[in-house]
């Protein structure tokens, strides 16, 4: 029970880091010093190995926890009246098109990771 709560509690935080554009963050493991890790779907991945999630994070199994990064660079710097920013999943990859016709890129000033 106690296992399923933090599970639960990981995979609400891991969502809300996901929306706010987070960076980076670790996971840290309930049983720190075994040679696996738990991610918040249940899958077991070995100490010292990385993968890909559905949410276009790279994350990497450590002694301590799970560090997971998002892997989508972020465009800034365009005129967000004329643009917007669209969000590919499937290609972990934003696009900036005009609101009026989306057909048209958009110029970006600059990308961060």
């Amino acid at each position: 029970m106690l296992q399923n709560t933090l599970l639960g509690s990981l995979l609400v935080l891991g969502t809300f880091m996901t929306l706010c554009n987070a960076e980076c963050f670790l996971m840290p493991q309930e049983n720190m010093g075994s040679d696996e890790c738990r991610d918040v779907d249940g899958g077991i991945h070995p100490i010292n190995t990385s993968w890909k999630t559905k949410d276009c994070q790279k994350c990497t199994c450590y002694r301590n926890g799970i560090s997971c990064c998002g892997i989508a660079a972020i465009p800034v710097g365009f005129d967000e009246r004329k643009c917007k920013k669209i969000f590919n999943k499937q290609e972990c990859r934003f696009k900036v098109v005009h609101r009026i016709n989306p057909g048209k890129t958009c110029e970006v000033g600059e990308w961060v990771q």
